[in-house]
């Protein structure tokens, strides 16, 4: 299998710590993908008790779906790194910001 190297922002903390992906609030997924239209909800999140064994590599941004936030440039995010988390029971980018 070959490697592809790109620069992509990371997942700096993630605070959902039942999330399959998570190992001390740190994200080890290769990349997580960012909601839809203005829902800013990590859709690689999935709720399990068994976690990742692998915690040397970090998450990074592979695509963001939410064409209303200012960091969205052609479905990628342009943030220097995100934080996950929960905002309003909902687990979201809370690095996510309107678009004026």
């Amino acid at each position: 299998m070959g490697n592809v190297t790109i620069e992509i922002p990371m997942v700096s903390e993630c605070g959902i710590k039942h999330c399959g992906y998570n190992v001390n609030n740190s994200c080890h997924a290769k990349a997580i993908t960012i909601g839809d239209g203005i829902n800013p909800g990590c859709d690689t999140y999935f709720d399990s008790a068994k976690h990742s064994r692998e915690t040397k590599r970090r998450a990074g941004v592979g695509a963001c779906k939410v064409t209303a936030c200012k960091c969205n440039e052609d479905f990628e995010c342009t943030a220097e790194s995100i934080t996950v988390g929960l905002n309003k029971d909902e687990i979201n980018c809370l690095t996510f910001c309107m678009k004026q």
